[in-house]
């Protein structure tokens, strides 16, 4: 009389309960299966099932189903997780994708043979407890941050729009639209999106900002719908069009890449690993390309010595750091390098390595910020790293009954099939371009019709390249304005935050961003570079002979953006432009003469410009 085994009425997971290692990851795939499948030690069970040996039954998992199938190895436990609808990708994986398979099972036959060693690195890697991660806390915290970015972003904005983009600030949004109309005709409503087409007067552009401060405000007390986070990404897009090169900073492609992402993070939680994935390559990115460059100043670890006098905007800090030795100095790169080309990996590493990373990544953010001022942008990056965390490591750190209230108040949504389907494939896409970018710029080079896709995405800034400083600056070109009403005697324009003055200390400002002081440092580089070369096309950027103009037509939109203007009764018949080069002093020439620069002058970069 044959043996047969007993029939399941659910799928049965039979696995060693003499095993730790066993018990700990089975009590977790509990968690993600729910009741959609059993499990039983097969010390109790075995004898029901006996065409499976009892070797079977100890090296290795038997997954039985109602239809009597038998899995087992790493083929069992994807059709376990697989069955509870938790993580169908990696069954899919084992089925469709070669190789995967073969290594699947490689590994899991090592596993099966180390477990001692193997419960060692659970517990190391991911605690003594396995437990399902849950990230209503994580999506809290986010989106409360994640609308103080966007309100400092909007108000920042909203004081400078008048003088930068206005009727009469330097490149006003008008001209620039028409422009665009002329030249690319329908066109331009695609690859220049904005809500400015339906009005570009001042009061509209300011009201644009108004409700986009109004809406982050929302989202701080906690309204996180679907509609309000997309309508704050495309606010600050149509923003971001009609800024035209005071918009052109990684901070605002990237704040428009999580705005993106924040829409989608309203209607499943799934969409963390999205956060991550834009970490990731955010981080590696800004690694990478200092030595893609090729710069031998990032090369031989001497970055840093020019780094914090030559930034666009230091601190006082920076200054301190300047004067620190070498040997510090060349450390400090070596530890960018570790976080960045190192560290970075540890994000889609287990739980506690993920910790990790989100330690060493929002550390060295702060370092960033108290050395430089790069507006919301280093904020913005210690927000992503929340991502890294969740709510086990959250609830420990915050009040109980708080994190409590929150997590059974904010409980996440559930969506139906057709909408998890058209999330999956948003995060294809997404994912898909972001390698496209990632490998142009390791490889440098792209099929033609790849490229062309991307340019069809790229005025969403949905998907971004990033990297600072890919090439260091080693000198600090500074361009003062004057005005003069003979010709003869100057008077300097002295601006809000960038160095001026050689008594002014550098100070903090971000997370506002003056960005008129930002393309001063630009224009000035670009100053230097014409003067090097020697070559007079293209030596003066359009933006800048205009912001020279708006001084002699006496804009006072324009000089609200200044510190000081030397001419409050009427504006000088002409201004000019002279190039210096600005350096720190050091601790005696501070404590001697109180300054915190030296300069020493270039060249009249702009002769002498009068309206006529």
């Amino acid at each position: 009389m044959s043996k047969e085994n007993k029939k399941v009425e659910f799928p049965l997971l039979v696995y060693d309960g003499d095993c730790t290692f066993c018990r700990a990851w089975v009590d977790y795939w509990k968690s993600l299966t729910g009741d959609r499948v059993a499990y039983a030690p097969f010390q109790e069970v075995a004898e029901q099932f006996p065409t499976i040996p009892l070797k079977e039954f100890k090296n290795s998992v038997q997954l039985i189903t109602p239809k009597g199938k038998i899995y087992s190895g790493a083929h069992g436990v994807f059709r376990t997780l697989a069955l509870g609808k938790a993580v169908k990708w990696l069954l899919f994986m084992y089925l469709r994708v070669p190789g995967f398979a073969f290594f699947s099972e490689l590994f899991y036959r090592i596993i099966a043979r180390h477990r001692g060693l193997a419960y060692f690195l659970t517990k190391v890697f991911w605690g003594k407890q396995l437990i399902r991660p849950s990230y209503i806390l994580v999506r809290w915290l986010f989106f409360r941050l994640f609308g103080v970015v966007y309100l400092t972003a909007f108000i920042s904005l909203f004081l400078q729009l008048s003088g930068l983009v206005g009727s009469n600030g330097i490149l006003p949004a008008s001209n620039f639209l028409e422009v665009l109309i002329d030249n690319l005709g329908p066109k331009a409503f695609w690859f220049f999106p904005t809500v400015a087409w339906l009005n570009v007067s001042d009061l509209f552009l300011h009201l644009v900002a108004l409700v986009g401060a109004v809406l982050s405000l929302l989202l701080i007390f906690g309204i996180t719908r679907t509609r309000l986070l997309a309508a704050l990404w495309f606010l600050y897009l149509s923003l971001f069009t009609v800024g035209q090169v005071f918009l052109s900073f990684q901070w605002d492609i990237l704040l428009l890449e999580v705005g993106f992402l924040a829409i989608l993070l309203t209607l499943s939680q799934n969409v963390i690993w999205l956060f991550r994935w834009l970490l990731f390559k955010f981080i590696l990115m800004s690694g990478a390309v200092k030595l893609l460059s090729g710069d031998i100043i990032w090369r031989n670890f001497t970055a840093l010595n020019f780094h914090y006098q030559t930034q666009p905007l230091p601190t006082p800090f920076a200054w301190y750091m300047h004067q620190l030795p070498e040997w510090f100095q060349k450390f400090s790169v070596g530890f960018t390098f570790f976080v960045e080309l190192g560290i970075v990996f540890l994000i889609f590493a287990p739980r506690r390595l993920r910790l990790v990373a989100a330690f060493f990544i929002a550390g060295s953010q702060v370092l960033i910020l108290l050395t430089g001022n790069y507006t919301f942008f280093n904020f913005l990056t210690i927000i992503l790293c929340v991502f890294l965390l969740d709510d086990a490591f959250l609830s420990r750190i915050s009040p109980k009954k708080f994190a409590e209230r929150i997590v059974k108040r904010f409980s996440p949504r559930i969506i139906p099939g057709p909408g998890q389907v058209a999330l999956a494939t948003i995060a294809f896409v997404l994912v898909f371009f972001s390698i496209l970018q990632m490998t142009l710029m390791f490889s440098g080079s792209l099929p033609s019709s790849a490229q062309g896709m991307l340019r069809i995405m790229q005025p969403f800034h949905i998907v971004n390249t990033y990297g600072l400083f890919a090439v260091m600056t080693t000198s600090r070109p500074e361009l003062i304005i004057e005005g003069s009403n003979d010709g003869e005697h100057w008077q300097e324009y002295e601006f809000k935050y960038k160095p001026g003055d050689l008594r002014k200390p550098p100070g903090f400002v971000a997370p506002h961003q003056p960005r008129l002081d930002w393309q001063m440092w630009f224009a000035a580089l670009h100053a230097q570079r014409a003067l090097e070369s020697g070559i007079e096309e293209g030596r003066y950027n359009l933006w800048f002979v205009n912001f020279m103009v708006r001084l002699l037509q006496d804009s006072p939109q324009v000089l609200k953006l200044l510190a000081k203007n030397p001419f409050p009764e009427s504006p000088p018949r002409y201004v000019r432009a002279l190039l210096y080069e600005y350096q720190f002093t050091d601790f005696d020439t501070k404590k001697r003469e109180g300054t915190w620069w030296k300069r020493e002058l270039k060249e009249i970069y702009l002769p002498s410009l009068s309206l006529q």
